[in-house]
């Protein structure tokens, strides 16, 4: 059984990861309406990726005979200036998942839940493919700049991305 102050984490973070869901979205249907389609495909996969990640946390909640307690998903940004300005967004962003995650981590190992600490861990390791990933691709915008084939490029790159 899970005790109280982890369950509440836990819920809470299933709140997270769908946000995170809705925000990719959202910012899907952004680049789709500024007809970057790679762009938009490739936020769309990390949506996918997002809800995966809320139902692993809602089984596990489930699994370890806790509680849900779903509530209110906060509406997403739905307009930005640029596509850095997307993916800069998208950093700050996983940058807060992975404290939320840290702090789950912390407090698992306060409270000796040894189980959810180990369950914690591929999330831990998730969250630094996510942060690594954004900054290259940050990195490649930035590179190209002004250049709008560069853009063009990137987004024909990431459109190639293929759900898991």
């Amino acid at each position: 059984m899970l005790k109280e102050k982890v369950q509440v984490a836990l819920n809470h973070q299933i709140n997270s990861e769908l946000y995170s869901w809705y925000l990719y979205l959202s910012m899907s249907a952004y680049f789709e309406n500024e007809n970057w389609s790679g762009f938009a495909k490739w936020m769309k996969v990390q949506a996918e990726e997002e809800y995966t990640h809320a139902m692993k946390f809602f089984d596990y909640v489930l699994q370890t005979g806790g509680k849900i307690n779903l509530t209110q998903i906060t509406a997403p940004k739905a307009n930005w200036n640029s596509v850095l300005d997307v993916f800069q967004d998208t950093l700050s962003h996983e940058q807060e998942v992975t404290k939320s995650i840290y702090n789950i981590v912390e407090l698992s190992a306060a409270e000796k839940d040894h189980a959810t600490s180990i369950f914690l861990q591929w999330f831990v390791n998730e969250q630094v493919e996510e942060e690594s990933t954004v900054e290259k691709i940050l990195a490649k915008i930035k590179m190209g700049g002004d250049n709008k084939n560069a853009l063009i490029f990137l987004d024909r790159e990431l459109g190639m991305r293929a759900s898991k």
